[in-house]
């Protein structure tokens, strides 16, 4: 549904979540982050689709299945739409960004051999690091890293010394999840490309505040969850280019990836069917293509505006906390406030500020060698989202100094 882009709270209307309490105080949600919040148009989509159209996709003889089938074809092509994809055949179902890069680890292991080279990021999430090195365990090839500076960017410098010959994958982050640093990754790819590396794009942090085109990225895989583009959890993209899905080996075995089954040789399907084995999540598909549709009725323009200014503001106001260091001063970033306070575990001001009504996210963000290149066990995360309120800002700081007064 179409808004004044600036009326945040008819926005807010939309999600239900948003006007309860917690613990006795009225929530705000600032853990957008880890899981955004869902609005009605997603919530009715999916709540329609399994008392009007459930049944299994694709191969049904009946009515019903010829509707589940539409609407989960249809919630691809709205993906396709929304990456800007040249095809659905490039459109792959995972249950999240983490499925989506074990599935291209796993697809790429023929291509690697021994001595050859993976290129990441200091600045990822477990996900995009964890896949690589089992991949590396298997073939051989070497984990490399690119460092970061103090402030939270990529180092450049360390990009393209080390982007070399012997590359043959570049993995790396859009967006940070502990830091927002919006990564140039339009500059990353094309270096990547031009060395004859495969690049993979990990865009979970990214689509909430920015809608990708992968043929302007030119990127071979680029994923994400559908639960930080607020549609439902348990269901994620993996885009790829077609010539490279069609060169990889499936991912798991079972129904609905085959063409033809016999013992003494199987058959494969064809894209995107050969990366989808067993019955998917039909509804799921439904919600994250009306989480899409939202967006889309929704000036996006705008809505970065509104972040910004919620950025601005946050960062206006860390001098209000005595003590309180922030991590992560890029000067390209999506609203994402990480800090910590002096004298005060990142878990207790999380717990103490829960008790205000205030949700955020602390710990190592499953980003453990980012923390340990700040020195730190941890930090509290402050992620915002377009329905957050300038208010909510004031009160989370307004938190934050009686917290920073009774226990610092």
């Amino acid at each position: 549904m179409a808004h004044n882009p600036l009326d945040i709270a008819a926005i807010r209307r939309d999600f239900p979540i948003l006007s309860q309490q917690v613990n006795g105080k009225p929530l705000v949600y600032l853990d957008n982050g880890a899981s955004a919040q869902k609005p009605l148009a997603v919530l009715d989509a999916m709540d329609r689709y399994y008392r009007e159209m459930h049944s299994n996709v694709h191969r049904g003889a009946h009515t019903l299945g010829d509707r589940a089938t539409n609407a989960f074809e249809g919630a691809r092509k709205t993906v396709q739409a929304f990456l800007n994809a040249a095809s659905t055949r490039e459109i792959i179902w995972t249950r999240g960004t983490t499925e989506a890069i074990n599935l291209v680890a796993n697809g790429l292991a023929p291509r690697l051999r021994a001595g050859d080279e993976i290129l990441v990021s200091h600045m990822e999430h477990h996900a995009n690091i964890v896949p690589w090195q089992m991949l590396a365990e298997r073939t051989g090839a070497v984990l490399k890293v690119i460092a970061v500076t103090p402030e939270g960017e990529l180092d450049m410098d360390s990009f393209h010394s080390q982007l070399g010959e012997r590359t043959r994958v570049l993995a790396v982050t859009h967006v940070s999840n502990v830091l927002g640093t919006v990564n140039p990754v339009v500059e990353l790819v094309r270096a990547a490309k031009a060395a004859g590396a495969i690049t993979v794009i990990d865009g979970a942090q990214a689509v909430p505040h920015y809608q990708p085109d992968v043929q302007a990225l030119d990127c071979d895989f680029y994923a994400f969850s559908a639960h930080k583009l607020f549609g439902p959890t348990g269901i994620g993209v993996l885009y790829g280019r077609e010539s490279v899905l069609e060169a990889m080996p499936p991912y798991q075995g079972g129904g609905e990836m085959i063409e033809r089954v016999s013992f003494e040789k199987t058959t494969w399907n064809t894209l995107p069917y050969k990366f989808e084995a067993g019955t998917p999540a039909i509804a799921e598909a439904v919600g994250l293509a009306a989480a899409i549709d939202y967006i889309n009725g929704l000036d996006r323009n705008a809505l970065e505006a509104a972040e910004h200014a919620l950025l601005l503001r946050a960062n206006a106001l860390v001098d209000s906390v005595p003590g309180m260091d922030i991590i992560g001063t890029a000067k390209h970033k999506v609203p994402v406030l990480s800090f910590k306070i002096a004298g005060l575990h990142p878990s207790d001001i999380g717990t103490l500020l829960d008790q205000q009504g205030i949700a955020i996210r602390t710990g190592h963000h499953c980003a453990m060698p980012l923390m340990d290149f700040y020195g730190v066990p941890g930090t509290a995360r402050a992620s915002f989202a377009f329905y957050n309120t300038l208010d909510e800002v004031e009160q989370l700081f307004a938190a934050l100094q009686k917290i920073q007064r009774l226990f610092a």
